[in-house]
C-alpha cells in the first residue's frame, strides 16, 4: 500500500480528494439547509450533455461539464424560484433532457462510448496534474465567494423574507449560490461521478447538521466527514481493487446508518 504513493497517479488521487472533500463539505452544507437536493442532483445528472457535446466537438470534457452545468443550473433556479410549485418538473426535464443529449453526443462521438462510465461513477486514479489545476481554482472561487457573501446566504438560507424586507436581492444571492453548487458538482464528479455526487453533497453535511450548533461549525464537521469518507474509500478501495466512486459512497452509506444507530441509542438513554 506505501507503494502506491511513491506513483503519480495515486499523489493526484489523493490532492484530488482533498479538493473535492473541501467543497462537497463546504457548499453540502448549503444544499442540506435549504433542501436542494433535488436540484443538485438535476444538475449532476444534466451536466452530462456537456461531457456529451464536448466529446462531440472535440474540445475538453471538463470545459463542457462546466459550461452545461452552470447553464442548467441557472435555468433551473430560475424556473424554481419564479414556480415552487412545479419545481420537481422542471428538474425532472431538464435532468433527463442532459443525460439523454450526453447519451447521444457520446454514441455519434466513434470511440467515446466506452469512456462513460468514468463520468457516470467517477475516476479518481486517472485525474491528471492539469485537471487538478481546474479543480484547485474553482476550489478557490468556491470559498472566496462563500467567504465574502457568507452572511447573505445565511440570511437567505434562514429567512428569506427577513432579507427581503432588510432590502437583500434574495433572488441573486440564491442564483449565485446555486451557480457555487453547479461548481462543486463539476469538481466533485471526478470523485464519485455525476451518479453518486449528491451523495457526496449531503451524507456529510446531514451528519454534521446533528452535532453543529451553528452554519459554521456545520460546515468545519461536513468538511471532515468528506475528508474520511473520500481518504477511506480511495485507500479501501486501492486495497480491494474496487471502483473508487461507488466505495466512497459506500462508505458514507455505512457511516450515516452509524450515525443514525448511535442517535437513536442516545434518545433511549
Amino acid at each position: 500500500m506505501l507503494d502506491l504513493f511513491s506513483m503519480e497517479f495515486m499523489q493526484n488521487a489523493l490532492v484530488a480528494s482533498v479538493l473535492v472533500a473541501v467543497a462537497c463539505g463546504v457548499m453540502g452544507t448549503f444544499v442540506v439547509v435549504n433542501r436542494l437536493m433535488a436540484l443538485s442532483g438535476g444538475v449532476a445528472h444534466a451536466s452530462f450533455g456537456g461531457v456529451g457535446l464536448a466529446c462531440f466537438l472535440g474540445f475538453s470534457p471538463m470545459l463542457g461539464s462546466l459550461g452545461f452545468a452552470l447553464a442548467c443550473a441557472m435555468v433551473m433556479g430560475f424556473l424554481t424560484w419564479r414556480d415552487r410549485k412545479h419545481s420537481d418538473t422542471f428538474i425532472g426535464v431538464i435532468w433527463a433532457g442532459g443525460m439523454a443529449l450526453g447519451v447521444i453526443l457520446t454514441d455519434l462521438t466513434p470511440g467515446y462510448s466506452g469512456d462513460m462510465m468514468s463520468f457516470l461513477f467517477g475516476s479518481l486514479l486517472t485525474v491528471p496534474t492539469e485537471l487538478l489545476w481546474w479543480m484547485g481554482a474553482l476550489l478557490i472561487l468556491i470559498l472566496a465567494t462563500v467567504s465574502v457573501c457568507f452572511r447573505k446566504f445565511l440570511a437567505i438560507s434562514y429567512d428569506p423574507e427577513f432579507a427581503r424586507v432588510h432590502g437583500l436581492p434574495v433572488q441573486a444571492y440564491y442564483m449565485l449560490l446555486i451557480a457555487l453548487i453547479a461548481l462543486t458538482v463539476v469538481i466533485a464528479v471526478q470523485a464519485v461521478g455525476m451518479i453518486l455526487v449528491i451523495a457526496l453533497l449531503t451524507i456529510p453535511a446531514y451528519i454534521a447538521e446533528c452535532y453543529a450548533k451553528n452554519l459554521i461549525q456545520m460546515m468545519l464537521v461536513s468538511v471532515g466527514v468528506s475528508l474520511v469518507l473520500v481518504l477511506c474509500g480511495l485507500l479501501l478501495a486501492c486495497e480491494l481493487n474496487f471502483v473508487v466512486g461507488p466505495t466512497i459512497i459506500a462508505c458514507g452509506v455505512v457511516l450515516y446508518l452509524l450515525n443514525f444507530g448511535i442517535k437513536k441509542l442516545l434518545k433511549k438513554a
